[in-house]
Parts: structure tokens; sequence; C-alpha cells
């Protein structure tokens, strides 16, 4: 249990940096001066340094241990927490989130290598939980809107979430059983059966990141946009946020019960349904406004347990270099999607923006299939060893 609360706040205080910056987007734009685009921007360059620093930070852990890497990326997430905070022009807001992404890439990855101890059997719940800290900071986003944003200033939220960051130190396990070294720990290793599926995954989940990333980002702004008030669109988000936690831990209930390890077809039919709602978003109207968040946080963005605790469990002997390649697709995804969402905003509008959000979510869902064919021999083989 210690294991699975560590992996949570590890990764909240990890990823807290950009979410904040997303979910506090109307405020903190009106004073440092940037529109739908900056923010995407930014955003944007956050995902890209995280997406290009997955790779070395899964070897990192495989050589260091995840305690000792959670450890570092909650301290860094902390002091960007605090100098975005400071922060006096976009700029500096920019360069912060830059130097932020490290702490996203440790974070991630030190909390899947840490769930390798979770007994097979409850990784699929382990994973959902842990992935839960996602929309878990999306949500404390949206509520610091009307809690802190609206009253105090957007400001004291930072300080606070800085705070909070420091506090999760005090949850991080220790690497192994009475700090005992976990079999992963030592020079990192390839994963076995190629990187060739995984890559394949890795695009799947970029576009599925991308579409579904932009939720998190530009959902606040776009439904001001459409007429609600900042503190009632904050509200939206957190009510989507909650759906997406519901469906993460409940899908990783699932797959443990299904008893089917490294399978990703639940995953196509998540991003299919989460389509859908990315089309709701482009219809007038509150109602549309509420499904379309719902089915979008709630099933679009459910994916991302469900494809780590399948590689982990399909590369056992180096998880967190498994994973990295598939999260450096989250990463690129959490990049381009913005830099590519955030214009299309600002010149067409928010409605042509999801629609086109909702068409490459359909792609990742044919690329996630494609993958299940190429990972199959491998899954194959791992099951007639055990």
């Amino acid at each position: 249990m210690r294991t699975t609360v560590g992996a949570v706040t590890t990764t909240i205080a990890s990823v807290a940096p950009v979410f904040l910056v997303g979910g506090l987007a109307v405020q903190i734009g009106a004073e440092l001066d940037f529109s739908p685009a900056g923010l995407g921007v930014a955003v944007a360059i956050y995902f890209g340094v995280s997406a290009l620093t997955s790779v070395p930070a899964g070897a990192l852990v495989e050589r260091f241990g995840p305690a000792v890497t959670a450890r570092a990326a909650i301290l860094l997430a902390a002091g960007c927490l605090l100098a975005i905070a400071a922060a006096a022009s976009y700029l500096m807001l920019v360069a912060v989130l830059a130097l932020g992404a490290g702490a996203n890439g440790l974070g991630q990855l030190s909390s899947n290598a840490a769930l390798t101890r979770v007994p097979p059997g409850r990784q699929g719940l382990s994973f959902g939980i842990k992935q839960s800290a996602i929309p878990l900071a999306t949500l404390l986003a949206g509520v610091s809107v009307p809690a802190v944003a609206l009253t105090l200033g957007w400001r004291w939220a930072f300080g606070f979430a800085a705070v909070a960051a420091i506090g999760a130190l005090a949850l991080v396990p220790p690497d192994g059983r009475n700090g005992r070294r976990t079999p992963h720990r030592g020079r990192a290793r390839a994963p076995r059966s190629g990187v060739g599926p995984l890559v394949v995954v890795g695009m799947a989940v970029a576009l599925g990141a991308g579409s579904a990333g932009s939720l998190g980002t530009f959902m606040v702004d776009s439904a001001v946009t459409r007429g609600l008030a900042p503190g009632t669109a904050g509200l939206t988000l957190t009510l989507g946020s909650i759906a997406c936690v519901a469906t993460r831990v409940g899908g990783g209930a699932l797959v443990d019960r299904r008893g089917r390890p490294g399978d990703v077809a639940t995953v196509a039919v998540l991003m299919a349904a989460g389509a859908v709602g990315l089309a709701l978003l482009a219809v007038p109207g509150t109602g549309a406004l509420a499904a379309g968040v719902l089915l979008g946080f709630g099933f679009g963005w459910a994916f991302p347990g469900l494809v780590n605790v399948a590689v982990v469990q399909l590369h056992p002997h180096a998880p967190a270099a498994a994973t990295s390649i598939t999260q450096t697709g989250v990463y690129a995804g959490g990049c381009l999607g913005p830099l590519a969402f955030g214009p299309v905003a600002a010149v067409h509008g928010y409605p042509t923006a999801w629609l086109g959000a909702a068409v490459a979510m359909l792609l990742a869902a044919g690329l996630i299939l494609l993958g299940r064919q190429l990972l199959r021999p491998h899954r194959a083989a791992l099951a007639s060893h055990r």
C-alpha cells in the first residue's frame, strides 16, 4: 500500500507545475500577457523536453533505483513551483516549465519501477491508482481557480502547491524491502522484445496524449470562451478529472480480473469512446460540453495506466527502460498536441480544434490495435514461461 501511495504522490508532485499552469491559464495569461497559442507553446516545450529526457531518465531509474530518483523529481518540481510563483514574464514561465520537465520523467518512471514490487495480480489496480495522479493534478488545478486564484491570487496557488510537494518526500518508500536493492536495479537494459512494437504503441499514445491532454490545458479557456464563468469552467474541469480517476482505477482493476498480461485491446475501445467526447466539445450548448468532458476525460484519457501495466508485465526485467519508450510517446503527444491545438484554436476557433483532436484520437485507437498484433508473439512467449 505504501508503494502505491508513494507512486501517486510522487507523480502528482512531478506534474503539478504544468497542470497548474493549464488550470490557472486565464489568470496567469491576463497578468503575463499570453494567448491560448502562447499557452500551447509553453506546454509544448515542457512536454518536448520531457520526451527528450524520458529514455535517459529511465536509465537513471534503473541505475540508482526508484527512491533516489523519486526524491530528486519531487525536489525539482517544488523548486519550479516556487519559481513560477515568482515569474515576472511569459519567457520566465516558459523557462521554468522547461526545467521542470526533468521532474516529470524521473517521477513517472521511478513510480513505474517501484510498482513492480506489487504482485502481478494487483498491478493493474496499482497502476490505475498511480495514473489517477494525473487527473488528480488536473482536479487540484481546477479547484484552485475558485478556491485560491480568484481570492488570494494565482501566485499563492503555486506557493501552496510547492509546500505540498515537499511534503510528498516523506511518502517515498525505500528501494526494496528493508532497503534492499530491487531486482531491476542496476545497469539499464533494452527491452527483450525489441523496440519496434513499443515504438508503435508509443506513436499511438502520442496521438492519444496530444488529443486528450489538450483537455487539461485548454478546457477551462475553451469553456470561458463559450460564455461560462471562470469558476464554473474550473469546476467542469474538476468533474472531468473525477471521471478520469474513476475510469483509470476501474480499468486497472478490470485488467487484474481478466488476467491477460500485456493485452492492450481495452485501450483501443477507451480511445474510440474518448474521440466521441472530443467531438462533442465542438457542439454548442452546456449539455454537449458536460458530456464531452466526461467522455473525453473519463475514457479518452484513461489509457496511460493500462499501457504502463502491459509494458511492465511484458518487460519485468527492465520496467523503467521499457516504459521510458512508450512514455516518450506520451510526452511527444503532450508537446505536439498543444503546439498544434493552440494555434488552431486561436485562428479557427475551439470547435475546429476539438474536431481535429477527435480524429487524432481515432487514429490512436487504430495504432493500438496494430501494436497489439506486433506484441502478440512476445506475449505468447512470456506466457509459455510462466
